[in-house]
């Protein structure tokens, strides 16, 4: 049998009632939440079960709360046996991975996400930074024209390569409209402006990244159980001191999520399970390494269906 890794998402995958159903059934999950609410100071798990979803929607709710879902599902499936062989996770979801694989406490890692959404909110006056993802056009293509744009008129880059066909570009609202007009004429199939409150992983975060690797020094980061694999470089790290410094630089850094995966995929993995919200991975993954098998666990459908799949294969 193949290895099994387990990937976590990133802010955009959040929807009100997230946890709910695993928080009735698992004394585990009512740990995790419970944990949450006291790091934070407020109920992370009130506004995950019942919003108000524009609440849930700011960076600085959304961050915790994703983690505290994500954790919640690892818990889960720790409980039933189901353990990786190697982590990752999409921008946010990077320290999800690291929670997993014992390089951060869960309390310091919510307080972190916590903070990380307010650095990135203030980085850039909300209007003034935007993103946008391209579809259809390969990735050099998407570098130049960020790159003329960006000479031209201003700061704009490509952020997120999630998987062939999708790239995310993030920069000054007027340098994004203009890439996005440049990728549409080169031969791009769309340009679709998304609904975030500040240009992510762009060089405009180089602020929140400094406030970021201070807070990072206030908090323990350990080396890693597991091989953990990281957006910056798409490369495996497991030491302590690199992994503070590749947290720091993802702030500002483009996520390359293709590259990740298969990493991932070469390091013998054949099935990958997102661990928590959504389906978003586990849609980049079906075009990234086709011959993977992909589940998910968010609720306890979801669930069923892949401890059903372990004792099948097991």
């Amino acid at each position: 049998m193949g290895k099994l890794a387990f990937v976590f998402p990133g802010q955009g995958s959040q929807a009100v009632g997230m946890g709910k159903e695993l928080f009735e059934k698992y004394d585990t999950v009512k740990a995790i939440f419970k944990a949450a609410d006291e790091a934070l100071g407020f109920s992370i798990s009130d506004m995950c079960f019942n919003g108000p979803e524009d609440e849930l929607k700011k960076t600085y709710n959304t961050q915790p709360a994703i983690l505290t879902v994500s954790i919640a599902c690892h818990e889960v499936l720790k409980q039933h046996g189901v353990t990786p062989d190697i982590v990752a996770g999409h921008s946010l979801g990077e320290y999800s991975a690291l929670v997993a694989a014992g390089a951060l406490s869960f309390t310091d890692a919510v307080q972190l996400v916590r903070k990380r959404g307010q650095f990135m909110q203030e980085a850039v006056p909300l209007g003034e930074g935007s993103m946008a993802a391209i579809l259809g056009l390969d990735r050099d293509k998407v570098i130049d024209i960020c790159r003329q744009v960006e000479a031209e008129v201003g700061s704009v880059q490509a952020v997120n390569f999630n998987c062939p066909g999708q790239i995310v570009i993030a920069g000054k609202t007027a340098a994004v409209e203009k890439a996005n007009e440049l990728l549409k004429a080169a031969g791009a199939k769309r340009a679709v402006s998304l609904p975030v409150s500040a240009p992510f992983h762009s060089t405009l975060l180089q602020p929140a990244a400094r406030k970021l690797a201070v807070e990072l020094d206030k908090v323990g980061v350990h080396d890693a159980r597991m091989p953990v694999v990281f957006n910056v470089n798409g490369q495996i790290t497991t030491q302590g001191a690199a992994i503070k410094e590749l947290l720091v630089k993802q702030a500002a850094s483009p996520v390359l999520w293709e590259d990740c995966v298969a990493q991932i995929a070469s390091f013998g993995a054949t099935t990958f399970v997102e661990v928590g919200p959504g389906k978003v991975l586990t849609g980049f993954t079906k075009k990234i390494a086709k011959d993977v098998e992909t589940l998910n666990i968010e609720d306890m459908t979801s669930l069923e269906k892949v401890l059903d799949y372990f004792k099948e294969v097991r």
